[in-house]
Formats: C-alpha cells, structure tokens, sequence
C-alpha cells in the first residue's frame, strides 16, 4: 500500500490526545500514511484545520476524495477497508465487547480529561482536583480488568492482540504516568498497571514521545 493512500492530519502529539488513537492504530497495524501536523493553540489553527475537516477539529483521515474526521469513525473506516488487519478482535462476542468499551471511552470521562489534560512528555503532573476524577479512575481500571480476564487471554492488551480497543485507551495510559495516578488506589490489583507499562513500551509510543519532546524543545509548548 503507498504511503501517499492515507494522508493523517493530526495536532500537537504534546496534546492531542484524540490524534494520538487512529496514529497508534495505524502505527501498530502497519497501514501506511502520511502525517500533516498542525499546530494547536495558535491564531492560525482554526484556519489550517478547515482545509482538511469540515468539523473544524482533528484527526481527520483523507482517503483519495474522501475526509473521515472524529477517531472512532476513522478506526471503523479503517477496519472496513482493512477486514485482514484485525483492527477489531475477530471473535463476535469480543468485538462487541470492544466497541462497547470504546464509544464509552469516545463520550465519557470527562472529569478525567478536564483535571488531567494530556501533556504526553510531562512527567509530575498534579490532578487539578483529584477528588474529581476517582469514579473514572475506577471505573477504567474495571474496565481493562474486565476485558484481560474475559477477552484478554494470550496477550498483554485488552483483547489478547492490539486493537483499536487499545488505541482508545493509550491517552489514559499517558495521563495515568504524567499524572503519577497511583492505580492500586482506585482498586487495582496490579493488572491494570501492568496494561500502561505495556502501552508505554509500544515503540509507537516511543516515537509519539518523542516528537513530543521535539515539538517541546521547538517552543510549541510554551503556550498553555
């Protein structure tokens, strides 16, 4: 497949914890594209993102003549035209199950983004109230349990082998290691510690990291 099939816009990889799913995705399953990054929190952001989605907010997938914006409709788009990749688990029942997690995920946890907004290379973070965020703590943590017992047998994710699932989940992850959240708090047994280290390790996320670090030391993330 030519790189120049898929063309990803996406926002700073500081922030944009939305642009940081379908690129993990698309990182982990080998689908080739190209990135166009914009710069978030500057006077010329809205315009640049209008070029490419008509929703005025990003990621957006341009396909040929086709634009997909919002990260779960681009994960489902890929799993379309992608049905050999396993982009979602091939069992039925575990594929429901994964969506189901995952439009959760797409229109929940607010109370999570609000206090722990993403700032992938920070490292010390406070929670602006951490009171706030412990129902979404524990209910996360309930999920990746739930999905590594029921689903998760033969592999490290959620689903056993990575999908969007796990995309979904990796913003939380980072925020869970920038924020220092300790999970045994918020009734983990350990598991779902273990699920952010494996996440952390995707050497995917290694490089969103550090382009992260790269957009920090250009002066993108002096503006906050």
């Amino acid at each position: 497949m030519p790189a120049s099939r898929y063309k990803l816009v996406i926002g700073n990889k500081m922030w944009s914890s939305w642009s940081l799913r379908p690129w993990l995705l698309m990182r982990q399953t080998g689908i080739a594209f190209d990135e166009i990054n914009i710069a978030l929190r500057t006077p010329e952001t809205a315009d640049a993102i209008k070029v490419y989605s008509p929703s005025g907010k990003i990621p957006a997938l341009v396909a040929g003549d086709l634009t997909v914006w919002d990260s779960l409709a681009i994960m489902e788009y890929l799993a379309d035209a992608h049905p050999d990749y396993a982009i979602w688990p091939r069992s039925a029942q575990a594929r429901a199950i994964a969506r189901a997690v995952s439009a959760e995920m797409h229109s929940g946890f607010g109370p999570l983004r609000v206090n722990c907004p993403m700032d992938f290379t920070a490292r010390g973070l406070v929670p602006l109230d951490e009171g706030a965020i412990t129902a979404d703590v524990m209910r996360i943590v309930e999920i990746w349990g739930m999905c590594r017992t029921t689903f998760g047998q033969g592999g490290v994710f959620l689903f056993g082998e990575f999908s969007a699932a796990d995309a979904m989940f990796a913003p939380v992850a980072s925020r869970f290691v920038t924020y220092g959240i300790d999970l045994t708090a918020y009734c983990d047994d350990g598991a779902a510690a273990d699920y952010v280290s494996a996440l952390m390790a995707l050497p995917a996320m290694t490089e969103w990291g550090r382009d992260g670090d790269a957009e920090r030391a250009q002066g993108a993330g002096m503006q906050r």
